[in-house]
C-alpha cells in the first residue's frame, strides 16, 4: 500500500491547522489588548467553559471529547499567554498533585508559582502577586481539606472554577520493600493509602510531611525511606517507583478550586455552581430545626444542594460555619431571593463564588 498520498494529505491539513491556530491566537491577542485597556480579567472562566462545551457539542469523532478538550486547553493556554503573562499560584512543590491540577486547568503556556501553604496562596492572590491560584478542597476518600475551608472565612477571594483530578499514588524509594523503615507523605495522601501501607509495610513508621513532593526528596536522600506520591513527582526528581496504584480506592479523586480576585460571570443553562459560607449564630441555640430552616430558602425555590459541611467558627464553643454548594449562579433571581431570605435570620451569609460546573 502506497502511504505517500495519505501522508501528503496529512501534511496539507497540518499546514492549514497551523495557519488557523495562529490566526485564532492573533485574534485572542487583540482581545487581550482590549481587556488590558479596560481593566478586565484575562482568565474568564465562563467564556472558557462555553468554548469547551461548544467544541465538544460539534465533535462527531473519531476523536474523544477528552482528547479534544486537552487540545483546546493548550490552544487557550497559549492565547492567555499572548493576552497577558498569567501567574498561577499552587500548593507546591513542583510536580505535586495540585501542580498537575493547575496544568490541567491552565495548560503549559502560563507561569506557575509553587507556594508552601494554602495561607500563602490566599495572601499571594489577595496582594496581586499572583493572578489566580489552585488549591485542593476535598478528596473523595478522605473528605475536605480543613485549612482550605478555614481560609475562606477571612478572605474576599472568589472561587472562579473547579477541577477534578483522579489521584494515583505510588510507593517511591531507592530500596526494596523489606528495607523500608519509614514512609513519608502529606497527611491526606497517607490516609488515602492507609490500608495498603498496613498490609505491605506494617513495621514501617508513617510520617507526615508538608507535601508529597517533599516526601520524594526525603526518599531520594534516605535509602531506608519511602514516599507516597505521584509517578510524575518520582520521575521529576529521579527516584524509582516501587509499586504503582497503592491508593485504597480505585476511584480516588480530588476536587480543586480555582481562586481569583473578581467573580466569574454566569454560564447559564443550569451549568453553574455556587458556594456559600453561612453561620446560624444564636439561631442554632434558640430554635430547633434551625439547620433545616437554613436550607429551606434554597429547596423552596428548586435550588439543589450538592454539599454541606460544618467547621468550628473558632469564635466560641459549639459555634459553626456551614459551607454549602448549590446549583445555579449567584446572579440568578431565585438565588438572590434565597439569599435575601437567609440574611433575615443568619448573621453571616457569605458568597464564596460562582463557577462553571465540571464538564
Amino acid at each position: 500500500m502506497n502511504l505517500g498520498p495519505i501522508r501528503k494529505e496529512i501534511d496539507a491539513i497540518d499546514n492549514e491547522l497551523v495557519a488557523l491556530v495562529n490566526r485564532r491566537l492573533a485574534l485572542a491577542a487583540a482581545i487581550g489588548k482590549i481587556k488590558r485597556d479596560s481593566g478586565q480579567e484575562i482568565f474568564v472562566p465562563e467564556r472558557e467553559d462555553a468554548v469547551m462545551r461548544k467544541v465538544c457539542a460539534q465533535n462527531e469523532g473519531p476523536i474523544k471529547n477528552e482528547a479534544l478538550r486537552a487540545i483546546y486547553r493548550e490552544i487557550m493556554s497559549a492565547a492567555i499567554a499572548l493576552e497577558k503573562p498569567l501567574l498561577v499560584a499552587y500548593l507546591g512543590p513542583e510536580a505535586s498533585n495540585t501542580h498537575s491540577a493547575a496544568i490541567k486547568k491552565f495548560g503549559a503556556s502560563v507561569d506557575y508559582h509553587a507556594m508552601a501553604t494554602i495561607e500563602d496562596i490566599f495572601t499571594a492572590v489577595e496582594k496581586g502577586e499572583s493572578d489566580n491560584a489552585v488549591i485542593p478542597i476535598e478528596n473523595s476518600t478522605e473528605g475536605s481539606v480543613r485549612e482550605a475551608l478555614d481560609s475562606f472565612v477571612e478572605s474576599d477571594l472568589k472561587i472562579v472554577g473547579q477541577i477534578y483530578l483522579e489521584i494515583s499514588h505510588a510507593l517511591i524509594a531507592q530500596s526494596p520493600l523489606d528495607k523500608i523503615e519509614k514512609v513519608y507523605s502529606k497527611d491526606q495522601a497517607l490516609a488515602q493509602c492507609r490500608h495498603w501501607l498496613q498490609r505491605h509495610l506494617p513495621h514501617a513508621q508513617v510520617l507526615d510531611t508538608s507535601s508529597t513532593t517533599r516526601a520524594v526528596l526525603i526518599a531520594k536522600e534516605d535509602p531506608k525511606a519511602a514516599a507516597v506520591a505521584s509517578e510524575a513527582a518520582a520521575e521529576h526528581h529521579g527516584v524509582p517507583v516501587l509499586v504503582r496504584n497503592i491508593q485504597d480506592k480505585a476511584d480516588n479523586t480530588t476536587r480543586f478550586f480555582v481562586l481569583g480576585r473578581k467573580p466569574a460571570g454566569p454560564v447559564g443553562g443550569g451549568k453553574d455552581m455556587t458556594s456559600f459560607l453561612i453561620s446560624l449564630g444564636d439561631e442554632a441555640a434558640s430554635h430547633s430545626g434551625s439547620l433545616l430552616r437554613m436550607l429551606m430558602p434554597f429547596g423552596e425555590r428548586g435550588i439543589n444542594l450538592s454539599k454541606i459541611e460544618s467547621r468550628p467558627s473558632k469564635k466560641r464553643p459549639w459555634d459553626y460555619y456551614f459551607f454549602i454548594d448549590v446549583t445555579g449562579h449567584y446572579e440568578d433571581p431565585q438565588m438572590k431571593a434565597a439569599v435575601g431570605e437567609l440574611t433575615k435570620f443568619c448573621p453571616t451569609v457569605k458568597w464564596l463564588g460562582s463557577y462553571p460546573a465540571a464538564n
